[in-house]
């Protein structure tokens, strides 16, 4: 993760993919479902996700067994 991101606790897509270990393709599937983490939609029209919103919604799918 750059520095520059990392000091504003958000993440990219591809970091995001990085994270969940999963691909680009299917994080563009789980957005078009309204499944993946809130997502931050930038002028030049990339993505970005906070850290906070990722961790809530991995907290948000955890199983309490």
């Amino acid at each position: 993760m750059t520095t520059h991101t990392r000091s504003r606790g958000m993440l990219t897509v591809p970091e995001v993919c990085a994270e969940l270990g999963v691909s680009r393709s299917t994080f563009y599937d789980w957005r078009l479902k309204r499944r993946a983490p809130r997502c931050i939609k930038l002028p030049n029209g990339e993505l970005r996700v906070r850290w906070g919103d990722l961790e809530n919604w991995l907290n948000d799918r955890e199983d309490a067994a």
